[in-house]
C-alpha cells in the first residue's frame, strides 16, 4: 500500500512534463488499482505489491513512449 501511496505523488508529480490527459489517464488507473488493493489487502497481501509494480511499470512506459514521441 506504501508503493501504492508513493505512486499517487509520482503520476501527480508528471504534470511538470506530460500533458494534462496523460496525468488523467494515470491518476484513474491509479484510482482502480488503489481500490483493487483495498479489495486484496487481507486475502492476498502478494497482489497489492505486483498491482503497485504494474502501476510503475505502466507510468514507466507512459513516460518513455511520451519522451521519444515528442522528441
Amino acid at each position: 500500500m506504501a508503493a501504492l501511496a508513493c505512486l499517487l505523488f509520482l503520476d501527480l508529480a508528471s504534470l511538470l512534463i506530460s500533458p494534462w490527459w496523460a496525468v488523467v489517464v494515470l491518476v484513474l488507473v491509479w484510482l482502480v488499482l488503489f481500490a483493487r488493493a483495498c479489495r486484496w489487502f487481507t486475502p492476498a497481501p502478494r497482489r497489492v505489491a505486483k498491482a503497485a509494480i504494474a502501476g510503475y511499470l505502466l507510468w514507466l512506459v507512459i513516460e518513455v513512449v511520451g519522451g521519444l514521441w515528442v522528441w
